[in-house]
């Protein structure tokens, strides 16, 4: 698992799209659950809630406390152990976020194999990264990282400590703009498409009214990211307009 952990971290940008697309295209996404668009429609809403979640646990952990994604030259890295903020609740909070949305991204799909298998093997797969970064952790941090593991869950929050890892610390929302802006924008983008992919693969009439939306809303927010990357190059964002 930890070979498999260190060829996901290093190629995960490339794998991640391909599962969830092969897993998309074996079957066509849910209209009805139990013969109730009711259900499917409580049910898309409450994935469209867990995303949300995501995207609010990463913005809090990157707010309070951030460290460097994507390793060093896409292999795992670390300069410093980090363990304050929501690492102190919970050693992997980034990637909590993450299992919630590709979760709610495989509910949404709503067909039931497709839904299990995508959730498993995303749980999987991050499960696989954890045990590769973990063990590069222990062996540059030695026992100072085992403290850590012996105090801090690996993946279930200590969200009744939340008061306690932010005491002192100012939550810095320019940086989460910065640094986290492509990610809602890739989820965005992605579960739009997936309704786009969702109506298309129905039977029945189109809609093209609500085909015009789902589009305008893909342009919008490809609209808003480029004008956040521009700030961003321009230095609006920068550390030391962020202090």
């Amino acid at each position: 698992m930890i070979s498999i952990g260190n060829f996901l971290f290093r190629y995960r940008n490339q794998v991640f799209p391909l599962i969830i697309v092969a897993l998309f295209l074996s079957a066509p996404p849910a209209t009805e659950i139990f013969g109730s668009t009711t259900l499917e429609y409580a049910v898309e809403i409450a994935a469209w809630f867990i995303v949300f979640l995501g995207l609010l646990f990463r913005a809090t952990v990157i707010g309070y406390a951030y460290i460097q994604r994507g390793g060093l030259n896409k292999k795992v890295y670390a300069k410093n152990l980090v363990t304050e903020g929501m690492f102190s609740i919970c050693r992997n909070p980034l990637y909590v976020g993450n299992v919630l949305i590709y979760s709610a991204l495989f509910i949404i799909h709503g067909e039931p194999v497709v839904m299990v298998t995508g959730i498993l093997l995303f749980c999987f797969m991050y499960q696989c990264i954890v045990y590769a970064e973990e063990a590069f952790l222990e062996d540059k941090f030695g026992e100072g990282y085992k403290a850590y593991c012996a105090d801090v869950p690996r993946w279930i929050p200590r969200f009744g400590k939340f008061s306690q890892a932010t005491d002192g610390m100012a939550f810095n929302g320019k940086r989460v703009i910065a640094k986290d802006y492509s990610t809602a924008s890739a989820t965005l983008i992605t579960l739009l498409l997936a309704k786009i992919y969702e109506h298309a693969a129905a039977a029945g009439p189109t809609n093209v009214r609500y085909l015009s939306i789902l589009v305008a809303l893909i342009a919008l927010t490809g609209v808003a990211t480029a004008l956040v990357s521009g700030l961003k190059k321009r230095g609006v964002f920068s550390e030391s307009k962020l202090a």
